[in-house]
């Protein structure tokens, strides 16, 4: 058979299995029933932001649910909704819309939605405000088998609900510790494995880290993108997972002039001033930007980083076209689990239930809902979307495999537990005081003080508590107090903006 014949017996057969998986769904869908003899219902699904068009999220989760099921009419209802920002031509200021209220008010009242779509932080209060229905009951009595999913993604979800279902999630996205086999190798050092603690891996990049100025490869990054920024870098992969707080949850006291804060500070600061991890202060900006030279690992810059797992795609891609690209080599990579804390062995990375699904316990159609739900969480589902999602995972580890065909340790992205969200009333708190965030970003003028050697971590986090302190008692005098970059309050003529 000619190489022509058999690319178009490939073709048919691709389109076949598509056909044969998508008529599974419907199969699945209606359950055998004529949806013609089935009463005319509106399914109502309630996202916490979205506009006019909402093409793409219809496009994946709702067609072919509404398709195999004629009797239903789903609308996409948003709590907030982003045309309102469109047309602001800067004359008014921005507000900081409180997503938790807002997806409130569509749940109640009289027309509520059936299906909730909310992040971790949203369905976690959520839950606790008793607005949600169990599912665990409905997963029994159907015999909805959730053995497949990934336990990250199950045991992440029922933590917030204390041991209970009150949500499931058709996909996920993660990250991943990335690392440059070749530079391990030239080392001569052991490449990483999973669930190795920050300590060993950092003992790791010193090993591995080489070269000067221009020339410095450095052993590891927080994050790929040239420009690192040790004091933000460390924030989102680090902290997050010890759960360490800038204040206390009345925003009332500073907390981070503590023991553990201090070894933090001490071990970021000594990598950063080693050059073990990048710096801004010694990143070569004259050098030409392109999709190669701003990242660190692409460049051969940095033998570990942390990305998510869409980045396989820019890996993949830039060694495809490897022989295109000016002074560029593939790269020989694999992956590994993110960094642990002794502390918490388990838990680390960053898993993003983006997009959790539930039911209103005030649904007009809760069955409707629940036979949603139970679709776009099903096998066939997970087959179809295992091929078509390049942004995120599904949940059903039978159909995780690695992309494009290559060999890596895709569990990585899967084994350890998702870091539990941040408290919603924190959020609220946050959006209600903005100078909070002035007294974060302070933080790193006290860090950057212990990068130039000019205080000990214990000593900047010691006056930035005190700092702190005094911003938090002109916040609690005036919540809408904002700060200068030296700390000096000053309060907006305009007392209704609330940004910064």
């Amino acid at each position: 058979m000619s190489h022509k014949g058999f690319g178009k017996l490939k073709k048919i057969g691709s389109v076949l299995l598509s056909s044969m998986v998508v008529m599974g769904l419907l199969a699945g869908c209606t359950g055998g029933k004529s949806a013609q003899q089935q009463e005319e219902k509106v399914l109502r699904i309630g996202v916490l932001y979205g506009s006019t068009d909402d093409s793409y999220f219809r496009q994946q989760y709702t067609d072919i649910f509404e398709y195999a099921n004629s009797n239903i009419t789903i609308e996409i209802v948003p709590a907030i909704d982003q045309n309102q920002y469109r047309y602001n031509d800067g004359s008014e200021p921005y507000v900081q819309p409180d997503y938790l209220e807002s997806m409130k008010k569509i749940m109640t009242g009289s027309n509520p939605v059936d299906v909730v779509v909310a992040d971790t932080s949203t369905l976690k209060q959520l839950i606790a405000e008793n607005l949600l229905k169990q599912l665990d009951p409905l997963i029994q009595e159907d015999k909805f088998d959730t053995t497949d999913y990934v336990p990250s993604v199950i045991e992440g979800i029922k933590d917030l609900g204390d041991g209970n279902l009150y949500a499931l999630t058709p996909s996920f996205s993660s990250s991943a510790l990335f690392y440059n086999k070749k530079l391990f190798t030239d080392a001569g050092v052991t490449p990483p494995t999973d669930k190795m603690t920050w300590d060993e891996i950092f003992d790791k990049a010193r090993l591995v880290a080489k070269g000067e100025g221009n020339d410095r490869v450095y052993g590891f990054a927080f994050n790929r993108y040239k420009g690192n920024d040790p004091y933000w870098d460390m924030q989102n992969n680090y902290l997050n997972t010890l759960q360490l707080k800038t204040f206390d949850d009345k925003a009332e006291t500073m907390t981070v002039d503590t023991p553990q804060w201090t070894k933090v500070w001490e071990t970021v600061s000594k990598l950063a001033k080693d050059e073990i991890i990048p710096n801004n202060n010694n990143i070569d900006y004259s050098e030409p930007w392109t999709a190669i030279s701003s990242d660190l690992f692409l460049s051969g810059k940095v033998a570990m980083t942390v990305a998510e797992s869409y980045y396989i795609n820019e890996v993949a891609d830039a060694n495809n076209n490897a022989s295109k690209i000016k002074n560029f080599t593939a790269v020989d990579w694999d992956v590994v689990t993110v960094p642990v804390h002794p502390e918490k062995p388990d838990m680390g990375g960053n898993i993003w239930l983006n997009n959790t699904f539930s039911i209103n316990s005030s649904a007009p159609n809760a069955d409707s809902a629940w036979e949603f739900i139970k679709f776009i969480n099903g096998e066939e589902f997970a087959k179809l979307k295992s091929r078509s999602n390049s942004y995120e995972m599904v949940s059903r580890k039978s159909y995780i495999q690695p992309k494009q065909g290559l060999d890596y340790n895709v569990q990585a992205f899967y084994l350890l537990k998702p870091v539990p969200p941040t408290d919603s009333k924190l959020d609220s708190l946050m959006m209600e005081k903005q100078g909070l965030y002035n007294i974060t970003s302070m933080g790193r003028n006290y860090f950057q003080e212990v990068l130039e050697n000019k205080k000990t971590p214990a000593e900047a986090l010691k006056a930035w508590s005190e700092k702190g302190n005094t911003m938090l008692q002109e916040i609690k005098l005036n919540p809408k107090t904002l700060f200068q970059e030296d700390g000096t309050p000053f309060i907006p003529e305009d007392t209704g903006n609330t940004g910064i």
